[in-house]
């Protein structure tokens, strides 16, 4: 259940902006309201959201259903060593570009950087390819291959997000093998999210 303390809304990006100037270092996150499609009441847009969350070094997680006219986004400050996925890195520069960019955010950009975690940045489902090193471990276990094969792509994605999550190629490689042992053993299925 959602604290409606923890709920906020916004007319626009600047409004947005503005809260989080004030709140980014002193809150563990909150819920906005965003305006379903065809909605005629006033709130901020998904994308106009994340690109100040962004900008402020916050980042969107999950999203649920409010009531007829709303639902629930998910904001918070980035965690420490959170992966980024490319679509996020991609949208950084362009605020960057566009010197929107925040101290708070500009620090996330720079320790990822530094970490390595801004060069490994990974695909997001739309556009996810399987990686080079989980194919090639699937040519070798047929019994592996074919239970990633019955997944739908959802879970297939859901499988291999971990790998390409990976910021080492030892990490890598481990869940490349913890993903076929458990393709082997059976402990897949549609719709599983692997730990």
């Amino acid at each position: 259940m959602t604290d409606s303390s923890d709920i906020l809304a916004f007319a626009d990006a600047t409004a947005w902006d503005a809260w989080l100037a004030d709140h980014h270092a002193g809150s563990n996150g909150v819920w906005l309201l965003i305006g379903k499609k065809g909605s005629k009441k006033e709130a901020i847009a998904i994308s106009d959201a994340l690109d100040v969350a962004l900008c402020h070094g916050w980042i969107d997680s999950q999203r649920k259903g409010h009531d007829a006219d709303f639902y629930l986004q998910r904001y918070s400050p980035r965690r420490s060593k959170s992966p980024w996925s490319k679509l996020n890195v991609e949208r950084v520069e362009a605020l960057n570009e566009a010197g929107r960019m925040r101290p708070g955010g500009l620090a996330e950009v720079e320790l990822a950087q530094a970490d390595g975690r801004w060069a490994v940045a990974y695909e997001s489902q739309r556009i996810a390819t399987l990686p080079d090193d989980l194919s090639a471990a699937l040519r070798l276990n047929q019994r592996a291959r074919t239970a990633f094969e019955r997944l739908d792509r959802t879970s297939q994605y859901s499988a291999t997000l971990p790998i390409l999550k990976a910021t080492t190629p030892e990490v890598r490689a481990t869940r490349v093998q913890k993903l076929i042992a458990k393709l082997v053993a059976g402990d897949l299925a549609s719709n599983d999210i692997p730990g």
